[in-house]
């Protein structure tokens, strides 16, 4: 984990269990699994190991369930295991630990997560799901998603701010699409009609992405002109003197 630093520090960006949990939630659960939190570090256990197995279980749970049509029990499965991205951030400040590195495996590990959600969904439907529609909507959802999250990294990492939310970021993407599967694998309990909740899920997802790709790009250009107009004044002004 590292030493101490002052910057933002593990579970700092949107991961799948903090957006299935509003602020309540999450201070319920954040009480109810701390003695756990507690229980890992007396056995030694890192919070990057926590981490690391979290993500594991989701992507086991997408890759597994999801591209044989068993979207009740993947969302079952995922939704046990995002429970790790409360608990590695319990176990990080129980610890005192606030790392770049934590932060940054988080990061990388939401995109795998993200990618192994809608990539099992697109093997649905290349394969028994039949539509061909649909996967390619599900594989714009997980493409979309990688470059919306990259827009804004790339952003920071040349100086700007990047001060916008858009219309369906990551939460939003994966209470959509996560809440849409687990209904849409009741209809293999009986349930009549529920399957085409996905569908329409995904296409929200995919039509909000690339709406806020649009949004993140044009915050960009702008924000990125004035940053250029204020150094090239900044320019003159020195050269005046």
């Amino acid at each position: 984990m590292g030493q101490p630093v002052a910057s933002k520090g593990r579970g700092a960006t949107p991961t799948v269990g903090k957006a299935m949990l509003n602020k309540y939630a999450r201070a319920f659960f954040t009480r109810v699994l701390t003695p756990f939190a507690a229980f890992l570090i007396r056995r030694g256990v890192s919070p990057d190991t926590v981490t690391l197995l979290g993500t594991a279980g989701v992507v086991a749970g997408a890759l597994v369930f999801y591209p044989r049509g068993e979207f009740f029990w993947g969302t079952v499965v995922i939704t046990l295991f995002v429970f790790s991205d409360l608990v590695d951030g319990n176990m990080a400040r129980q610890l005192g630990r606030s790392s770049r590195w934590g932060a940054f495996l988080d990061s990388t590990l939401d995109r795998v997560a993200d990618g192994a959600i809608f990539g099992g969904l697109a093997l649905w439907y290349a394969g028994s799901g039949d539509d061909n529609v649909l996967c390619a909507v599900a594989i714009f959802c997980l493409a979309s998603g990688q470059v919306v999250s990259y827009t804004k990294a790339r952003g920071e990492a040349i100086g700007l701010p990047v001060a916008v939310n858009g219309l369906v970021e990551r939460a939003e993407r994966l209470v959509i699409s996560l809440v849409a599967a687990g209904f849409a694998g009741l209809h293999k309990f009986g349930v009549p009609g529920i399957q085409y909740l996905l569908p329409i899920a995904l296409w929200i997802v995919a039509v909000g992405s690339l709406v806020t790709l649009v949004q993140r790009v044009v915050t960009v250009r702008r924000e990125a002109a004035e940053a250029d107009e204020a150094a090239q004044e900044s320019q003159g002004t020195e050269a005046a003197k």
